[in-house]
C-alpha cells in the first residue's frame, strides 16, 4: 500500500499496521496539519532502535537533547535565490504543530558550509540537511561523520555517497539504471555509450558500468567524445564500426564507346549513330546496413553537441528501427525540438506526482516551487517524522519499503545511494515526449 499526503509529502511505504492503513490509497489530507502525522503513523510506532551511523548504536546523535533539523544552504551569494526556496520548502515541510524545528545555516556566510556545519554539530542538531554541491558537501560530510550527524546532502554526484552520507539529488546513475532495465523487458542485451568527456559524461558512464554489472551484462563498450566536432564524427564510426558494416560496392563497369576515331585511325569518321529515346535513370537500390554492434545507446549530450551527434546517428545508420537509443533526464527542459530523435528515451519523475506539493507551495508562497525544492521538503518532512516518532536511527532511514516523496518512491541504501522509481518518456516524432512506462511503486534495488 502506498500513502500519500495532499501535498506528496514523503510517507511510509510498506504494509502499515498504524491509523493509515485504513486510509484507501491517493487518501488526501492536509499537509499542514497531516504530513507529519502521515509519516509517524505510517512507520508504525514500534520500530526497534536500529544501529547508528558507523555502529553508534540506538537514535543517531540521541546524547543531543535539541532534536532540532540542521539545514545548510547558500542564502547570500550567487545561489542565494536556490537556497531561499528550498529554505521555503523545508519550512513547509515542518510547518505542522509540534514539528521540529530547523536549524538554519548559510554555506556561503562567514566560514562558509565549514562554519556552518560546525555550528549545527554545536548546536546539536538531530540530522542536517544539506548543503547544495558537491563540493561543500565534500566539505561538510568529514565533520558530520565524526560527529554521528546523518546527511541527507543536495547534490547530485554520487562520488559523495557513503554510509552516513545520503545523496538525494537525481543522480546520472538513477536515470540509467531505471533505462537499462527497462531496456532490458524489451530484449535489449547489449549496450554501448556515447558520452561527452565531462563530469556528467563520466558520471553516466560509470553508472551504465555498474547497472550492467548488476545485470550480469556484457561489460558495455563505451567511448568520450571531446567539443571538437571531428572528435564526435570519428568517436561515433568508432563505435558504431560502420566501416565494416558497409556493404561492399558494386563493381562500376564502364558502358560501352560507340565505333569512332581510334588510336589506330584517328582520323577515321564515326558512323552516324541511330536515333534512340532517352531512358530515366533507374532508382539505385536501397543498401541494406546491418545494424550496429549493441542495441542499447546511452548518451549524454545537450545543446550544439547533440546536434551533431543526431547528425552522425543518422550517418552512421543508427536509429530507433535497430538501437534503443536513452539519454538524461536533461533531455526534459527541451525534448520539443528533439523530434529526430523520435523513440529515444529518458527517464524522470513524473511530474504529476508533484502536483499537490506544488499547489500547496504556491497558496503559502505565492510562486510555484522549482523542482530542486523538492529534495528540501522530502528531507525535512522525513526527518520530522523519524524525530517525533522517537529519533533519527540509521534503521528508520534506509527501511527497506522506501518512502514515497514529492517526486515518487525512493529509497535511502545503507552505503549512501538513493534508489528512485522514475518514469520513462518517449520522445515523439513531432517532439515531445510521453510516458511509456509508469513509474514504479517498487524500488529497484542495487545489489550490495
Amino acid at each position: 500500500m502506498v500513502s500519500r499526503t495532499s501535498a506528496s509529502s514523503v510517507a511510509f511505504v510498506g504494509t502499515y499496521s498504524g491509523p493509515m492503513a485504513r486510509l484507501r490509497k491517493g487518501a488526501r489530507i492536509s499537509v499542514a496539519a497531516g504530513a507529519l502525522a502521515t509519516l509517524a503513523a505510517c512507520a508504525g510506532g514500534n520500530t526497534p532502535p536500529g544501529p547508528g551511523v558507523n555502529g553508534v548504536p540506538g537514535s543517531i546523535n540521541s546524547a543531543n537533547a535539541s532534536h532540532d533539523v540542521g539545514l545548510i544552504l547558500p542564502l547570500t551569494g550567487r545561489n542565494a535565490v536556490i537556497g531561499a526556496r528550498m529554505r521555503d520548502a523545508a519550512v513547509l515541510a515542518l510547518s505542522s504543530h509540534g514539528s521540529p524545528k530547523l536549524d538554519i545555516h548559510d554555506s556561503n556566510g562567514p566560514g562558509g558550509s565549514l562554519q556552518a556545519v560546525n555550528d549545527a554539530v554545536a548546536h546539536g542538531d538531530a540530522i542536517l540537511l544539506g548543503p547544495l554541491t558537491a563540493t561543500d558537501t565534500a566539505m561538510v560530510s568529514p565533520v558530520a561523520l565524526n560527529a554521528g550527524l546523518p546527511e541527507l546532502a543536495f547534490t547530485s554526484d554520487s562520488g559523495n555517497a557513503r554510509p552516513g552520507v545520503w545523496v538525494l539529488g537525481l543522480t546520472p546513475e538513477q536515470q540509467v539504471r531505471r533505462m537499462i532495465d527497462a531496456a532490458r523487458a524489451t530484449g535489449r542485451k547489449t549496450f554501448a555509450a556515447f558520452l561527452p568527456d565531462n563530469a556528467l559524461g563520466h558520471a553516466t558512464g560509470d553508472g551504465l558500468l555498474r547497472a550492467c554489472q548488476d545485470a550480469g551484462l556484457a561489460v558495455p563498450q563505451i567511448v568520450y567524445h571531446s567539443a571538437d566536432p571531428q572528435s564526435i564524427v570519428s568517436g561515433l564510426k568508432t563505435l558504431s564500426a560502420i566501416d565494416t558494416r558497409m556493404p561492399a560496392t558494386a563493381p562500376v563497369v564502364a558502358p560501352p564507346v560507340a565505333d569512332g576515331p581510334s588510336a589506330i585511325d584517328p582520323v577515321a569518321e564515326a558512323p552516324p549513330a541511330a536515333p534512340v529515346s532517352a531512358a530515366p535513370a533507374a532508382p539505385a537500390p536501397a543498401v541494406a546496413v546491418p545494424p550496429p554492434p549493441f542495441d542499447g545507446l546511452v548518451l549524454a549530450d545537450t545543446g550544439l553537441a547533440l546536434a551533431q551527434v543526431i547528425a552522425e546517428l543518422k550517418a552512421d545508420h543508427i536509429d530507433a528501427s535497430n538501437v534503443q537509443i536513452m539519454g538524461p533526464a536533461l533531455w526534459k527542459a527541451f525534448d520539443g525540438k528533439l523530434g529526430a530523435l523520435h523513440g529515444a528515451w529518458y527517464a524522470a519523475p513524473d511530474a504529476r506526482d508533484r502536483n499537490g506539493y506544488v499547489a500547496q507551495y504556491r497558496a503559502v508562497y505565492r510562486q510555484p516551487p522549482s523542482p530542486v525544492t523538492d529534495l528540501s521538503y522530502d528531507a525535512a518532512a522525513l526527518s520530522g517524522a523519524l524525530i517525533k516518532q522517537g529519533g533519527v536511527t540509521a534503521q528508520g532511514l534506509t527501511r527497506a519499503d522506501g518512502f514515497m516523496g514529492v517526486d515518487g518512491l525512493f529509497r535511502l541504501l545503507p552505503d549512501g545511494h538513493v534508489t528512485r522509481a522514475l518514469a520513462i518518456f518517449q520522445i515523439q516524432p513531432g517532439g515531445g515526449a510521453r510516458i511509456v512506462v509508469p513509474a514504479s511503486r517498487e524500488v529497484a534495488v542495487r545489489p550490495s
